[in-house]
């Protein structure tokens, strides 16, 4: 009796730290959460639209703190923090929508904060705080009213969370199969798709429902990504599917070269094509692949260096190696169109201002501007200290 007192008042205590819980309103498939994934959420203030504060960029540093670096003046705005991080580490990504920063910690904590000000409208907190929660390699994505995100708890599970932009509360949950799942959700077509491990599922955005469900031989490990039709997700190993939206059948198959694999979130579409890069043992490449039946139109080799990131930018890719190639590809036929190595290693994604000959990384030292003309590293925002054993740090320009 006394130990099961104990756990009450600890639940309730919980409770009163963040807020009402929001366990009431779930799915048809998850109507009980356990005090491990229950969402608990504060609203400080009403949310509201919010102007954008475009001379700053937003940096989510590699120690788990996100800050906001004004331009002109060359100081820091604001910083905002998780309240009780058991560890220090930028682990995901940040979103804004109507001027409002939507940032997940990896304890578990989401913050919808001011772009101006770093004032926070809500908290929520996934989990609580002894049964940790983690949230790894997230983007949040906003639809509809609601943010979706998956998260891990140590209890070696899995739920897919969609919760009220209004206020941070839980609209609704889906447990999912396994506990592996660190790869960003996709909303289309008012459903959600997710993954973890051999499963790819399709949900309601609405009301949570299962709409449909796939398993794979391999464990899944890309980001699923759509060209507006239909939907795109990789294997861990070497294999890119094409599936239907409505019930997720394989529309067609694409294998990448003999020991290449692990294309993650390096996958993006356009006009019709998908545009990825694979790591591998030797050679490494970037593919550009038709959509609509799988035809590889162009494939871009690198020797002796894996591909960490790319993205699209003015109509091209861009990107950089793990030995610190920075380099633009030609995204009509893949052709380099620029290259140079890097003194810095980025640890981040790449920002690009409304000035075509600059664009902005992170590095263990600082915020770095890179000028494509000159070929010079700047250091624009230098750190204070260093940590060892960096993850990733995340940049996005306010605009």
């Amino acid at each position: 009796m006394k130990k099961k007192l104990t756990t009450l008042l600890f639940a309730f205590t919980i409770l009163n730290m963040f807020g009402q819980v929001s366990a009431t309103k779930t799915n048809y498939s998850n109507k009980d959460l356990s005090i491990s994934d229950i969402v608990t959420n504060k609203a400080m203030k009403p949310i509201k639209k919010v102007p954008l504060d475009e001379k700053s960029i937003l940096i989510f540093d590699y120690d788990g703190s996100l800050f906001s670096y004004d331009f002109e003046s060359e100081t820091i705005v604001w910083t905002v923090k998780a309240a009780d991080s058991y560890t220090q580490m930028c682990a995901n990504k940040v979103v804004i929508s109507d001027g409002v920063v939507y940032v997940p910690f990896i304890n578990g904590e989401i913050f919808a904060i001011d772009n101006q000000t770093g004032a926070i409208f809500w908290k929520s907190r996934l989990g609580n705080i002894t049964d940790q929660i983690v949230l790894k390699d997230q983007t949040p994505a906003i639809y509809n009213g609601k943010l979706y995100i998956t998260a891990q708890n140590q209890n070696q599970s899995s739920n897919l969370y969609a919760l009220d932009i209004k206020d941070g509360s839980l609209v609704w949950n889906y447990k999912l199969d396994s506990a592996n799942n660190d790869i960003p959700v996709l909303a289309f077509d008012n459903k959600i798709f997710t993954q973890s491990a051999s499963n790819i599922y399709s949900f309601d955005a609405n009301t949570g429902k299962l709409l449909s469900q796939k398993s794979f031989e391999q464990t899944l490990n890309g980001k699923p990504v759509t060209d507006g039709e239909n939907v795109f997700v990789a294997s861990e190993k070497n294999v890119l599917f094409a599936l239907s939206p409505n019930k997720l059948d394989i529309l067609w198959e694409f294998k990448l070269d003999e020991n290449q694999y692990n294309i993650k979130e390096r996958i993006f579409c356009k006009d019709n094509k998908l545009y990825f890069a694979a790591q591998g043992t030797n050679v490494t490449s970037i593919y550009a692949v038709d959509s609509k039946n799988g035809t590889q139109l162009w494939k871009t080799d690198f020797k002796d260096d894996n591909i960490e990131y790319i993205t699209r930018e003015n109509d091209n890719i861009w990107g950089y190696t793990k030995k610190g190639k920075l380099f633009e590809l030609d995204i009509t036929n893949g052709e380099i169109a620029f290259e140079t190595k890097l003194t810095t290693l980025p640890v981040s994604n790449i920002e690009f201002p409304n000035d075509d000959n600059l664009l902005y990384y992170y590095c263990d030292a600082g915020l770095i501007q890179y000028d494509l003309k000159e070929k010079d590293e700047n250091v624009y925002y230098m750190r204070t200290s260093l940590m060892e054993n960096i993850y990733s740090a995340y940049l996005k320009l306010i605009r």
